[in-house]
């Protein structure tokens, strides 16, 4: 009898001092709370990557035919504004030539900015490059300005479209902050004088460009 009591006693205290404890999970339940936290752990990364996608997309053409742009480079010396001097600037083509904005005057100069990777840029290009070889011989020269690419990269996609008129890679965006840019493309019509007459942002079809560069060398 007196060990059946001991028992009892033991087995209370032990009831007892237990209540306390968690429960110990069952394996279904800790197999199910591991998949739960890796179904977060993907979706988040998910989210990360396609944010990141996103910051780093270039943004997308307007109906006007133009595509925003945010640059690095910090502007400096007057903006360019339509019946005065063309800001000035020296750069390096691709094929490695030095070429000054101001050397260029007694020749009509349409300044055209533009990328590799944008639509509205890529669809008006072989206009330009007609439109170019048109008017080559009548003293117009084509200056086109690669923003935020590289001579390589610049001269892989010339290459392609057999663009043969000057490229500048600006690849901090320097020229391009200069000239305020913030649509691409853009376009600037300089005079023998090295005037600016004519400041256009979106495509231009070729009746375009044919008209205004003829108003410039007549």
């Amino acid at each position: 009898m007196e060990t059946t009591v001991e028992s009892r006693t033991r087995i209370a205290a032990s009831a007892q001092t237990g209540r306390g404890d968690p429960p110990i999970p069952s394996a279904p339940a800790v197999a199910r709370h591991r998949v739960r936290t890796l179904v977060i752990m993907v979706a988040t990364a998910a989210l990360i990557v396609a944010a990141a996608v996103l910051t780093n997309k270039p943004a997308a053409a307007t109906a006007d035919g133009f595509t925003p742009v945010n640059l690095a480079g910090v502007p400096t010396g007057p903006a360019p504004i339509v019946g005065q001097t063309a800001p000035d600037f020296t750069a390096t083509t691709i094929d490695g030539d030095s070429i000054r904005l101001s050397s260029l005057r007694g020749s009509v100069v349409w300044l055209t900015f533009g990328a590799s990777w944008c639509q509205p840029c890529r669809s008006e290009n072989p206009d330009i490059k007609a439109t170019a070889e048109a008017f080559a011989q009548r003293g117009v020269v084509v200056v086109q300005v690669y923003i935020n690419e590289d001579a390589s990269s610049v001269s892989d996609y010339a290459a392609r479209l057999g663009l043969g008129y000057a490229k500048i890679a600006d690849v901090s965006d320097t020229v391009a902050s200069n000239y305020r840019i913030l649509g691409i493309p853009a376009h600037f019509f300089i005079d023998r004088d090295g005037t600016l007459q004519e400041l256009r942002v979106g495509t231009l079809d070729a009746a375009s460009m044919q008209a205004i560069l003829t108003g410039l060398v007549e």
